[in-house]
């Protein structure tokens, strides 16, 4: 698969539903296995916290980044905005939980996450439009 092709999935507009999709999809999915008992401790053997926040939020980034319309800024500032409500709510449910603990420091990683991949795909979307062309 040439560059041109490969490039130009990431701006067919039935690819950015699907990302869109499936960024909603995966968020709920983060918040139903993370309230599953014994789940995170499961987990938590193969990776710490903060990596795992780390790798699922910037995930869920570039997938609403992918996912939306607009201009570079506009699609940056949507991304930072959705990652962290998304983490809050993440947190929030898992404060119902006896055996889970919400915490703003996960969350500000969250949110470190959807900002830094925002940044990167901000600085580098016009190059990754111009291959596609």
């Amino acid at each position: 698969m040439n560059k041109k092709k490969m490039f130009g999935i990431l701006l067919n507009p039935k690819f950015q539903k699907f990302c869109y999709f499936a960024a909603m999809s995966f968020s709920l999915a983060i918040i139903v296995i993370g309230s599953l008992p014994g789940a995170r401790n499961d987990i938590g053997q193969y990776a710490s916290g903060w990596l795992l926040h780390s790798l699922a939020y910037a995930v869920l980034g570039v997938l609403i980044y992918v996912g939306s319309k607009g201009n570079e800024s506009w699609r940056a500032v949507k991304t930072v905005l959705t990652v962290a409500v998304m983490g809050a709510a993440d947190e929030y449910v898992q404060s119902f939980f006896p055996y889970r603990t919400a915490a703003i420091g996960d969350w500000m990683i969250d949110c470190s996450a959807g900002l830094a991949v925002s940044a990167i795909l901000w600085r580098y979307w016009p190059r990754i439009c111009r291959q596609a062309e």
